[in-house]
């Protein structure tokens, strides 16, 4: 048979969806004038703006898509998808959730990769469990969010049910179901499906996944100091430094002394803190205002409690727990950032004393991953939840920290920062008959391949010209095209060429026979090739 012969073309990337633009949030709470009665801001007007841009962008794009089903149903050997103008079912995913075609799928496994990554590197064992949980692990009774966004139903049997919104408490209910049997400390983590309806953002969805890493057993900072080191090596590991992101970090302990200290009860405690953990999104003003009108809290307290949220520094909080308050909480604090400049990571830390975390289960320590742009809301976030298994049945505390990472707004951080991986469409070979009578031979030629360990498309359908066959071949990414010809295969061997050569190599030079018999271990003989053709090592 003749040289195979046609050059590789290049892979067309496949955009992203255009991310949702940020929810409108109150009034304006950043120090800018506000406008006269009657009249919008200048922020309004830009988040109408912004808002009209994103109704129209998505208009576009939905007159895009349907232009694009508009295509023929079918023509001579060629099959196509064609879709009729109005069909009967809606084809866009729920809102909020997403599909995953393929070409985000690799994207959505080169993250999970990196998470997956770095829990083996730290030490710590994977595990999951249903989606669907019972809706009593939710329910704390500390006006917290969470309770009201639950995706939640009665099933058949009269069980109260919900698909989960977060995945600590699992955790809590697997690790009280063996209690005795393990070992503490453990160290967990997993990448879990979660559910919650709110509304939809830039960067949140009310379906995502979350990295999740876990401490249970360790009562130190420590664990704390671990969490964090793990979070900034992913960090590092996806091109990510500490100038684009920075590690907020306070302490609900501290909190709790302080606000002690102004007479806030143990009772109200939590749901303070659920309103304070509004303050970067609501402003001082609107949390002082909240303060008073929910939780029942006197106008000078109130001042008082977003004056602390205002302090720049460990000490200054300190200094407002006055004397005779346990000061054990500070020290853990100083402790931690003297313990991450012996990590090496002490410059990705800021103390921030309004991150005080919505959930009412954290106890200590807490932080929350932030853009220094300023362009996205919290990239990750957690702490320590000494208290959270006694809820549901634990004899007494058992010492417990741990964070969950979104998968959304990591994907938002790569964008804005220009390093959103290119991950096309690959494969290490293609197979192709040379016609429908080879077609037997052609399987046999893939199988005998795929037992050597290497990826291999079996094109299904031989195509009636060689071109056609290299087309398809660009298309799906392979870097060798195995052609099984009847000359070949009567002398025992299949040819095999190099896709990724370039115009500069003859294309006698950029193929080669190879045995049926070394089929299996294809990819030494391929780089042995390589080498005494002098072009180097050939990877497959």
């Amino acid at each position: 048979m003749g040289n195979m012969s046609s050059e590789a073309a290049p892979v067309d990337p496949v955009e992203s969806a255009p991310a949702a633009a940020p929810a409108e949030a109150p009034a304006p709470a950043d120090g800018s004038s506000a406008a006269p009665p009657g009249e919008k801001t200048e922020k309004q007007l830009k988040r109408e703006a912004e808002k009209k841009a994103k109704k129209a962008a998505e208009a576009a794009k939905k007159a895009a898509k349907l232009e694009a089903r508009q295509v023929r149903g079918q023509s001579g050997n060629t099959v196509t998808v064609g879709v009729v103008p109005n069909p009967p079912v809606d084809l866009e995913p729920a809102s909020g959730t997403r599909d995953f075609y393929p070409e985000e799928m690799r994207l959505q496994r080169w993250l999970y990769d990196h998470f997956r990554n770095v829990g083996t590197l730290c030490g710590f064992e994977e595990y999951d469990a249903p989606v669907l949980e019972r809706q009593e692990l939710y329910k704390r009774k500390a006006g917290e969010e969470i309770t009201q966004q639950m995706y939640s139903f009665t099933d058949k049997e009269g069980v109260e049910v919900t698909l989960r919104p977060e995945m600590t408490p699992t955790l809590a209910r697997m690790v009280l179901g063996k209690a005795q049997s393990l070992m503490l400390p453990l160290k967990w983590y997993s990448v879990p499906q979660c559910w919650r309806f709110e509304t939809t953002q830039r960067g949140r969805k009310r379906e995502h996944y979350q990295w999740n890493m876990d401490i249970i057993g360790c009562k130190g900072i420590n664990a704390e100091v671990e969490l964090l080191a793990a979070i900034v090596l992913f960090f590092k590991n996806i091109g990510i430094t500490s100038k684009d992101i920075g590690l907020k970090v306070n302490s609900r302990k501290v909190m709790g002394a302080v606000l002690k200290s102004m007479g806030v009860t143990d009772e109200q405690f939590a749901p303070v803190c659920v309103v304070m953990d509004k303050f970067d999104k609501i402003g001082p003003e609107e949390t002082q205002k909240e303060l008073r009108d929910t939780q029942g809290l006197d106008a000078d307290t109130a001042k008082k409690l977003v004056d602390c949220l205002l302090c720049k520094s460990v000490d200054d909080l300190a200094a407002l727990c006055g004397e005779g308050v346990d000061r054990s909480g500070v020290d853990e604090l100083k402790r931690l950032f003297e313990l991450a400049d012996a990590y090496g990571f002490g410059d990705w830390l800021v103390f921030d004393a309004s991150v005080v975390r919505g959930l009412a289960y954290y106890t200590g320590v807490v932080f929350e991953g932030f853009d220094r742009a300023g362009e996205l809301r919290a990239i990750c976030g957690g702490g320590r939840y000494d208290r959270l298994m006694s809820l549901y049945g634990a004899v007494q505390e058992v010492p417990a920290c741990g964070f969950g990472f979104g998968d959304c707004v990591v994907v938002e951080l790569l964008k804005d920062k220009g390093i959103l991986p290119d991950l096309p469409k690959e494969v290490d070979f293609v197979v192709a008959a040379f016609n429908e009578g080879m077609q037997g031979s052609a399987m046999k030629t893939a199988s005998l391949i795929r037992e050597g360990g290497a990826q291999v498309d079996l094109l299904l359908e031989p195509k009636k010209k060689v071109t056609q066959t290299f087309d398809y071949a660009n298309r799906v990414g392979a870097r060798y095209m195995v052609f099984v010809a009847p000359s070949e295969w009567e002398a025992g061997k299949v040819r095999i060429k190099d896709l990724r050569l370039g115009e500069d190599v003859p294309d006698e030079e950029k193929q080669i026979d190879v045995a049926l018999d070394d089929l299996s271990k294809v990819k030494e003989v391929l780089e042995q090739w390589a080498l005494t053709k002098q072009m180097g090592a050939v990877k497959v």
